[in-house]
C-alpha cells in the first residue's frame, strides 16, 4: 500500500465544474474513509488537502451524478492504490437485511450450499459454497455433525471443493481449520484489524469441535477458482500455509475480510470500503487483493480430475518410501550409513510432493544431505530406461592360445616413440585368465619391448572400461618385485565380501620398476576401469595423469525400479578402497596436468623433461635450508624429508615450476612447522627491499602521528593507544619530541593503559628495546629477549635502555595489550617480551607466529625462490624459541571482544583494590 495519499481530488480539479453539488459531499466522503478505511496510515494529510482545494474555489462541479461517482471512484482508487474502493450513485438502494432464519430454513440453506460424496478408494468429496459461521453452527450443531463432519471424518482422504464459494462468515474459518488440526496444540490462524472499532482480533483453532476431527495425517486437496472469495480464501490460505492442504486450481479472487457499503451523509451516494484487514501470523502477509495462489495450477474445470490423480500419487508415497528403504538396507555398500538413511526417509516432510518427479527429487535431496554420496541417486525416469554399468564378466579371458594371441594383438598397441619413450595403448581391460596364458602373451608382446625405455606412456584416452581383475597385473609390472604392495580393496555388499588386491608375487617377464616415469593419458571418454587405473596411479604415487577429466560414470552401482512407479534408485553396492583405505566415490579423475586430449602426448615430453631435473632442485632446496634457515636441526630434517617424498613418488603429481613451488611450500611448512616459509615461482629475479628507513620531515611528522596512532582517554582514567606498525628506531628518535608532546604526555599519567596491537602486522624490530624501556624502572636493566642470526651465527641479547626521553610508565600501573590473528612479526616480539617479564596482560586471539628477518634465496639457477626466516627469537626467561608458534594471550577472546574484556578486567581490579583499602 501507498505510504501517504496525495490530495484525493487532484483529478477532479482538472474537470469542468457546476454549482449543483456542494463541497460538503467530498468532505463527508473523506470523513468516512478516515473513520472506516482499514489502512488509516495511508490517509495522512488527506483531509487538509481537500480543505485547501475547497478554499481555493476550484471544487469540481459536475452536473451528472453518475459521472461524479465514477470520477470520485477513479480519484479514490488512484490515490490509495486500492481497487476495492468504489463510489456509486444509487437513488433506489436498499441495504440488505439479513434475517435470523429458523432452523429449517437454515437446514435448507446448508443442503443447497454443501454437497458431500464418497468416491472410489474411500476418497471424500466435500463441496462448500458458503462458509458456515459460528451462529449457524450453534443452531444446527447436531445436524452439521451427523450429516457433514462425522461422515467426512470417516474418509481416507478428502477433496475439499471451494471453487464456487462466494459467500460465508469469517467466524466459520477457525471451525474449519480446527477440524483439520489436532487439539493438543492451538494454532494462531489470523489477525484481523477492524477500523471502525479500532480493535485487533486474533483467530485461533479451537480446543474442541462438534464431532470428529479429520486430524493432520490424512491428505486434503483443496480446490479453488477465480470465483473463490472472502472467508473461503481465508480457509484456503491458512490450510495451505499450515501445510495441511494442497491447493489445486486457479488463483482466488482476492477479496476482503470485511467490506461495507456506507451512505455518504444524507445523499444518494455510497462508498464501498474495506473496513478490516487480515495479516497471517504464519507468513506475515495476507490473501486480500492478491488472492491465494494454488500449489498446483490448473483450469478450475480440471481441478477434480487433477485432485484424484494427485491423491493416487500421494497414496503410493508410503509404499515407495518403504521400498526405497528396503533396497538401501539390502544393497547399500556403506552399511554403517543405512540406519541414518532409513530414519531420514521416514522423517522426511513430503507434504509439498505433488508428482512422482517431486517425490523422486525430494527423496534424493534428503538422502544426499545424510550420505553425501553422489552414487546413491533417486530419479524419475518416465522416458529413459535405467542405465546400468557394463558387466565385467563380458570380458572373460579366453583359453585358446590362438584366440588369446589375436586378443592381445588387437587390444594392445605398443610403440617406441622419440627420446626412447615407450607407448602402450589399449581401449579395454581384459580379464586375467586363471591359466596364466594371457599373462605370458602380455609379457612377451607388451612388457618385453618396453622394458628398456626411459619413460612410459599408457594411453587410456579411448578406454571405456572392462574387468578390474587385470588392474593388479598391470600395476605389478609398474612396481619393484622386492616388496609387496597393496593396491586396492573391493567390498561387495551383495555378497558381503571384501577382496584385497595386492602386487602379484610371481609375474612373467621383466617389470618396469618404480623409478622411471609413467604418464597416463585420459580424456572425457575414459571410463569404468580406465578411471580406476588413473585414480590408482595417483593414489599409489606411481605416475602422472595427463589429459582431460575422465567421464565420471564409474559408480559401482545397480539401478532398481520401484514397483508400480517410474521411479528408480541407483545403489552403489561396491566400495572401491584405495591403498590408503579411502573409499573412492567415483565422479571422474582430475589429471595432474589438465590439457586437451589431443595435446596430451606433446605435454608428456615437456613434463618428462621437467621431472628429469626435479631431484636436483629438491637437493638444492635442502642445501639452501641447511645454510640459511635459523633452526639448523629443523633445516636438516627438511632436506631429508624432501628427498624421502621424492623416493616415495610424491612429486610425480608436480608438472611445472608453479605446481612445484606450491608443493614445496606445503611440504616444507608441514615438516618444519613454520608457516612463514614460502617458495614462489618468478621468471624475473625478485627485488630485495632495502630496509633503510626514511626519516620524516618536520611537516610530515604531524601527519604521520595522526595517520598511524589513535589516542583516547577511556572512563576510569584509562589510556588507550593503538598503533598498526612498528617503526624503525631512528624514525622514532627523529620524531621523539613530537611523540612525547602529542601522544605520550596524554597517557603517561593514566591509572591503566590499553595498547591495541590487533591490526599491527609488524615492521622494524629495532625500536622494541626503546618501547619496552618506557614500562620498566631505570635499574636494573631488563633482558628482553635474545636473537640468533643464522647468516652470521651470532647470539645477541636485547636489553632495555638506561635512558629514554620523557617519563616512564610506572611498573605499578597495569598495562593491557590487545592482539589478534593479524598481529605479527616485530609486534609479536614486543608483546611476548612484555608478557614474559610480567609487565602486561595479553588479551585477544593467539598470534600466527612471525619472524624478525627473512631472506629471499634462489633455488639453484632455477626460477624458484624461497623466503626463509634467518633469525629466531629466544625467550629471556627460558632460553627457548617461541617465534614460530606465536603469542598465547593470557585471556583468549575474539579480537572484536578484546577491548571490552580489557575494560571489564580493569574495572574488576580497581574495585578489588578499593575493597582492600
Amino acid at each position: 500500500m501507498i505510504q501517504s495519499a496525495p490530495p484525493l481530488l487532484l483529478m477532479l480539479l482538472l474537470c469542468p465544474v457546476s454549482s449543483t453539488f456542494q463541497p460538503a459531499l467530498v468532505l463527508e466522503l473523506a470523513k468516512i474513509l478516515l473513520d472506516n478505511y482499514c489502512f488509516p496510515e495511508n490517509l495522512v494529510g488527506m483531509h487538509e488537502a481537500i480543505q485547501q482545494a475547497i478554499n481555493s474555489g476550484e471544487i469540481l462541479r459536475i452536473s451528472d451524478r453518475k459521472t461524479l461517482a465514477a470520477v470520485l471512484t477513479v480519484g479514490v482508487q488512484g490515490a490509495l492504490n486500492d481497487q476495492r474502493l468504489v463510489v456509486s450513485y444509487e437513488p433506489n438502494f436498499m441495504p440488505p437485511m439479513l434475517p435470523s432464519l429458523p432452523k429449517e430454513q437454515l437446514s435448507r440453506l446448508i443442503r443447497n450450499s454443501v454437497k458431500l460424496d464418497t468416491l472410489d478408494n474411500n476418497v471424500g468429496y466435500l463441496r462448500m459454497d458458503w462458509i458456515i459461521g459460528k451462529e449457524t453452527t450453534a443452531k444446527l450443531g447436531s445436524r452439521l455433525r451427523d450429516n457433514i463432519w462425522d461422515r467426512v471424518a470417516e474418509t481416507s482422504s478428502l477433496i475439499f471443493d471451494l471453487r464456487y464459494c462466494t459467500a460465508g462468515e469469517s467466524s466459520g474459518v477457525p471451525i474449519i481449520i480446527s477440524f483439520f488440526s489436532d487439539p493438543e496444540i492451538l494454532i494462531h490462524i489470523d489477525t484481523v484489524y477492524d477500523r471502525p472499532s479500532n480493535t485487533t482480533r486474533e483467530l485461533w483453532t479451537m480446543p474442541s469441535v462438534m464431532g470428529k476431527r479429520y486430524g493432520r495425517k490424512k491428505d486434503v486437496i483443496l480446490l479453488t477458482s477465480k470465483r473463490t472469495i472472502g472467508a473461503a480464501e481465508a480457509v484456503a490460505y491458512a490450510l495451505k500455509n499450515l501445510k495441511r492442504a494442497i491447493v489445486v486450481g486457479e488463483r482466488t479472487a482476492g477479496g476482503s475480510v470485511s467490506v461495507q457499503k456506507i451512505r455518504i451523509a444524507q445523499t444518494e451516494f455510497y462508498i464501498t470500503v474495506p473496513v478490516a484487514r487480515s495479516i497471517s501470523p504464519i507468513t506475515g502477509q495476507s490473501w486480500e487483493v492478491r488472492g491465494v495462489s494454488p500449489t498446483v495450477k490448473v483450469n478450475a474445470k480440471e481441478a477434480v480430475v487433477k485432485a484424484k490423480s494427485l491423491l493416487a500419487i500421494r497414496k503410493a508415497i508410503p509404499k515407495v518410501v518403504q521400498n526405497i528403504s528396503d533396497v538401501i538396507g539390502r544393497f547399500y555398500a556403506f552399511t554403517d550409513r543405512v540406519p541414518s538413511l532409513q530414519q531420514r526417509l521416514q522423517l522426511t516432510d513430503l507434504f509439498s510432493v505433488v508428482s512422482k518427479e517431486d517425490l523422486a527429487a525430494r527423496l534424493n535431496e534428503e538422502l544426499q544431505m545424510v550420505c553425501e554420496d553422489p552414487r546413491l541417486n533417486i530419479k524419475y525416469n518416465q522416458d529413459d530406461a535405467p542405465i546400468e554399468e557394463e558387466d565385467p564378466e563380458l570380458y572373460n579371458g579366453l583359453s585358446h592360445v590362438a584366440l588369446l594371441t589375436e586378443l592381445v594383438d588387437t587390444t594392445f598397441k605398443v610403440e617406441i616413440l622419440s627420446h626412447n619413450t615407450g607407448y602402450l595403448c589399449f581401449d579395454k581391460f581384459v580379464k586375467s585368465s586363471s591359466s596364466g596364458e594371457l599373462e605370458e602373451l602380455m609379457a612377451k608382446k607388451v612388457w618385453e619391448p618396453l622394458k628398456d625405455t626411459n619413460n612410459l606412456i599408457i594411453d587410456l584416452r579411448f578406454n571405456t572400461g572392462g574387468s578390474s581383475t587385470s588392474l593388479s597385473l598391470i600395476l605389478s609390472y609398474l612396481q619393484d618385485r622386492s616388496k609387496k604392495h597393496h593396491f586396492f580393496t573391493i567390498y561387495d555388499r551383495i555378497q558381503n565380501i571384501s577382496t584385497e588386491y595386492d602386487s602379484l608375487p610371481l609375474i612373467t617377464g621383466p617389470t618396469y620398476g618404480s623409478t622411471r616415469g609413467v604418464y597416463v593419458l585420459t580424456s572425457y571418454h575414459t571410463a569404468g576401469v580406465g578411471e580406476e587405473f588413473a585414480y590408482l596411479i595417483q593414489s599409489l604415487h606411481r605416475g602422472t595423469v595427463v589429459g582431460e577429466i575422465t567421464s565420471g560414470n564409474l559408480m559401482h552401482s545397480k539401478t532398481f525400479p520401484i514397483d508400480g512407479t517410474d521411479i528408480a534408485i541407483t545403489i552403489p553396492f561396491i566400495n572401491f578402497l584405495d591403498n590408503n583405505g579411502e573409499c573412492w566415490l567415483g565422479g571422474g579423475v582430475v589429471p595432474d596436468a589438465i590439457v586437451l586430449a589431443e595435446e596430451a602426448v606433446a605435454n608428456v615430453y615437456e613434463i618428462a623433461d621437467f621431472h628429469q631435473g626435479l631431484r636436483f632442485l629438491l637437493e638444492r632446496t635442502g642445501e639452501m635450508f641447511e645454510k640459511y634457515y635459523a633452526i639448523h636441526e629443523v633445516a636438516l630434517t627438511v632436506g631429508k624429508e624432501l628427498l624421502s617424498k621424492w623416493d616415495e613418488g610424491l612429486y610425480w603429481s608436480v608438472v611445472d615450476f608453479e605446481s612445484l613451488a606450491s608443493q614445496l611450500s606445503v611440504d616444507i611448512q608441514e615438516t618444519s612447522g613454520d608457516h612463514r616459509i614460502h617458495v614462489f615461482h618468478c621468471n624475473v629475479e625478485p627485488e630485495v627491499p632495502h630496509n633503510v628507513p626514511k626519516i620524516p620531515t618536520a611537516e610530515e611528522v604531524g601527519y604521520m602521528i595522526d595517520a598511524l596512532l589513535k589516542l583516547d582517554l577511556l572512563p576510569g582514567n584509562v589510556g588507550f593507544l593503538r598503533f598498526d606498525m612498528m617503526a624503525d628506531v631512528e624514525v622514532v628518535k627523529a620524531i621523539g619530541p613530537q611523540l612525547i608532546k602529542l601522544v605520550w604526555s596524554k597517557i603517561v599519567n593514566t591509572d591503566a593503559l590499553i595498547i591495541d596491537m590487533r591490526y599491527n602486522t609488524g615492521g622494524y624490530s629495532t625500536a622494541i628495546p626503546l618501547l619496552c624501556t618506557y614500562f620498566f624502572d631505570v635499574e636494573p636493566l631488563q633482558h628482553i629477549y635474545t636473537v640468533f642470526d643464522r647468516t652470521t651465527n651470532t647470539m645477541t641479547e636485547v636489553m632495555t635502555l638506561p635512558q629514554v626521553m620523557g617519563q616512564r610508565y610506572p611498573p605499578s600501573k597495569d598495562v593491557y595489550i590487545l592482539t589478534s590473528h593479524m598481529t605479527g612479526s616485530a609486534a609479536e616480539v614486543f608483546m611476548q617480551a612484555m608478557k614474559e617479564l610480567n609487565r602486561a596482560t595479553i588479551i585477544g586471539e593467539p598470534t600466527i607466529g612471525g619472524s624478525l628477518s627473512s631472506g629471499t634465496y634462489q633455488i639453484g639457477d632455477s626460477v624458484l625462490y624461497a623466503s626463509i626466516p634467518n633469525q629466531v627469537v629466544l625467550s629471556a626467561i627460558t632460553g627457548k624459541m617461541w617465534s614460530t608458534s606465536g603469542v598465547e594471550p593470557h585471556v583468549i577472546v575474539q579480537a572484536k571482544d578484546a577491548l571490552p574484556a580489557a575494560q571489564r578486567m580493569i574495572a574488576a581490579r580497581l574495585q578489588s583494590r578499593e575493597q582492600r583499602k
